[in-house]
């Protein structure tokens, strides 16, 4: 593997995205709900994020204002599947309430926030601030995760940071982005390409890597082929 997009091909080849649930693989992502799901996800699976996210929409709760204006341990009783739940309502009423004061509303946080004004939330690190930015505010943003980077180490390349493993990612997509149209048969944007990239390898780690055991056999075998 000589660059990303060869990740990119391989995954493409082996299938992924296998799921259908949104075009670019976050649920519901350019909506608030990608906000709270990027919070709620962390240190848990998924599949508890959304049953918070169900217990948040049936009290009403799934929006700025609301979220802003509500009672802590309402929230915390609400995402309580998530676990952590007592941090994550304050982290997340806090952030709401500091989106509200900066930007006033969800739709002109879309357009003005940035890396560094997430970063500076309480709660909210590299990976957080730019699952926000790519799947709630369409910003052409790589996301990367531990699958990533556990992944990448199984093909030999270590990395000091999140940035070095970004910025390397994302170089490999931009120096072959002419070839995309091809291998996906139609014309992508470069924030939908990013989008979907994450979560094909998402998918992939989810099937291929247990544990500290990272199997790469049907990866190596496309890049072969």
């Amino acid at each position: 593997m000589e660059s990303s997009y060869d990740l990119l091909h391989a995954l493409k080849k082996l299938g992924y995205l296998k799921t259908a649930r949104d075009p670019l693989w976050w649920p519901n992502s350019g909506t608030f709900e990608v906000i709270v799901g990027a919070i709620l996800t962390q240190q848990t699976k998924w599949e508890r994020v959304e049953a918070s996210l169900a217990n948040l929409k049936e009290a009403g709760l799934m929006s700025l204002e609301a979220l802003s204006q509500a009672e802590t341990g309402q929230i915390s009783s609400a995402i309580k599947p998530s676990g952590f739940y007592n941090t994550k309502a304050q982290r997340l009423q806090r952030l709401c309430q500091n989106m509200l004061d900066e930007f006033h509303t969800f739709e002109r946080f879309q357009e003005e926030v940035t890396r560094e004004w997430l970063l500076g939330q309480k709660g909210i690190g590299m990976e957080s601030a730019d699952s926000i930015l790519c799947y709630g505010c369409g910003r052409e943003v790589l996301v990367i995760d531990s699958y990533t980077a556990r992944l990448l180490e199984a093909f030999g390349y270590h990395f000091e940071s999140y940035m070095e493993i970004q910025e390397w990612m994302q170089e490999g997509i931009e120096a072959n982005f002419d070839k995309i149209t091809q291998l996906f048969g139609s014309e992508l944007t470069l924030h939908t390409l990013y989008a979907r990239f994450h979560g094909m390898i998402v998918e992939y780690a989810k099937e291929h890597i247990r544990g500290k055991d990272v199997n790469t056999d049907i990866l190596k075998k496309q890049l072969e082929g």
